[in-house]
């Protein structure tokens, strides 16, 4: 028989069954003759230089990559030389947009505009303190949490007082803002207002009243546009957070039950730091949020061709949870350029090894429960059938598993070998493995020297009837 792979169950000590997502392993919805869909180990981490600093947002502009590391706004060739262009203070992270001339930062309560050659701080009294920022109509729109201000159209260092606007459908502050088909998204805590460009002599921006969303965003960078949607961590009043998409005045949860029990690990001043971004490679439509101590990953075309939410998690430990250790996705040179969260490390993905940063990491995954109607069962052997021998040359990596009754207590590991560089027939096998008085389920772990894709797992079992 085959036992489903794309995502596992377990409990938790108390009356409640968990889901276990692929750790560090991306569910592929592709039909292979053997099974309607693989894991597939997540790219590994190249180091291609250090900055001065940890890195705190990125954007291609212009033909490079410009990022801000530490208190400099940087920007990075393609042969990774890095120049230091001015200094933006601060430490949280920076939002990063711009228009025809100018490269606006919004950085430690301040915004500043690069034209190429020169970093200017915008200085107007009238800005006042600057959460966020996005261009829009030729405009650089910021909020200071409680007004929508706009630059001059003539002048982006220059704010006239008469041209503020504000988001009042609910007294909650606003917290980010987003473009997206040209209408400005202001994102409060518990509500979503959008904006259109009407021309009006005061503010130019006008409310669309059919297009609020009642949910809101925890913090300034827990959203971002996602396939032509705004992808959000928060909530509407009285709710505890979840992850939705919103648009046309209406937002859908994509959270699934797991994802929520993670987010309750989380206190409120813990979620408002948390960091959403896209990433669109290879039929995949990832969903990254990058929380303290996790990151979680929505795939928003797989969910669309199996039917149900694709979630798993990327991780730079060896066991257990963690954070991902890459951040600030970035498609430029040919490549996904990243950066370490936590170090002044910059590099790129290489999906031919798993590495993070040359430092060995773990993946994993697991089964759904195994039942036989109340009955028994003996598992005389079990297989995954893998694509192996793409592992580092003099490497003999080893994959182990385990299995539990009732989700909580495991059996000791058992390894075995999952083939050196070449032995692309190896045949990974368990036997022996136990018997079942009422249900099962088995899990699976390796390291990043195992560079193996799974297809399937089969189990050889005999059912007993009592």
């Amino acid at each position: 028989m085959q036992l489903p792979i794309l995502s596992g169950i377990f409990a938790d000590g108390s009356p409640n069954f968990r889901t276990s997502y692929p750790k560090n392993m991306i569910p592929v919805p592709k039909g292979t003759g053997i099974s309607e869909g693989y894991l597939r180990p997540s790219e590994g981490i190249v180091e291609a230089g250090t900055g001065p600093g940890v890195n705190r947002g990125g954007i291609y502009w212009n033909g490079y990559i410009y990022r801000v590391m530490g208190t400099k706004l940087v920007s990075i060739a393609s042969d990774n030389t890095v120049t230091e262009i001015g200094d933006v203070g601060g430490t949280d992270r920076v939002t990063f947009d711009y228009g025809f001339t100018y490269l606006a930062i919004a950085s430690n309560n301040n915004l500043f505009l690069y034209d190429g050659t020169t970093l200017t701080q915008v200085t107007d009294t009238d800005l006042g303190t600057v959460l966020d920022v996005v261009w829009v109509d030729g405009y650089y729109m910021t909020t200071d949490g409680e007004f929508l201000v706009v630059t001059d159209l003539d002048d982006p260092f220059a704010v006239n007082p008469l041209k503020y606007g504000s988001s009042e459908a609910d007294p909650d502050p606003v917290k980010a803002l987003l473009k997206l088909r040209n209408e400005v998204y202001a994102l409060n805590r518990h509500t979503i207002e959008v904006f259109d460009n009407v021309g009006s002599t005061g503010f130019p921006f006008q409310r669309i009243a059919g297009a609020q969303i009642q949910k809101g965003v925890v913090g300034t960078h827990a959203c971002c546009v996602f396939m032509d949607n705004i992808a959000f961590l928060g909530g509407g009043r009285n709710e505890a957070p979840s992850v939705y998409m919103g648009a046309n005045g209406n937002a859908t949860k994509i959270a699934t039950r797991e994802i929520e029990e993670i987010l309750t690990q989380y206190t409120e001043a813990e979620l408002a730091t948390a960091f959403l971004e896209e990433r669109v490679d290879k039929a995949h439509t990832f969903l990254i949020v990058h929380l303290p101590r996790h990151t979680l990953v929505f795939d928003g075309a797989g969910s669309q061709a199996t039917s149900q939410a694709v979630w798993f998690t990327l991780s730079s430990t060896l066991v257990g949870d963690g954070m991902w250790n890459a951040c600030t996705c970035i498609w430029a040179y040919d490549r996904w350029n990243v950066c370490h969260p936590t170090t002044n490390q910059f590099g790129y993905l290489d999906d031919t090894i798993s590495t993070h940063w040359g430092e060995t990491i773990g993946w994993e995954f697991g089964t759904l429960i195994v039942y036989n109607n109340g009955q028994g069962a003996i598992f005389h052997d079990i297989e995954l059938v893998c694509l192996t021998g793409s592992t580092a040359f003099g490497v003999d990596p080893t994959i182990w598993t385990q299995y539990s009754v009732d989700g909580d207590t495991w059996s000791a590991e058992k390894p075995i070998r999952a083939g050196k560089t070449g032995e692309r027939n190896k045949r990974l096998m368990w036997l022996q493995q136990g018997h079942m008085r009422n249900m099962r389920m088995q899990r699976f772990r390796g390291t990043s020297d195992a560079h193996v894709a799974v297809a399937a797992l089969e189990a050889r079992v005999e059912p007993l009837a009592f």
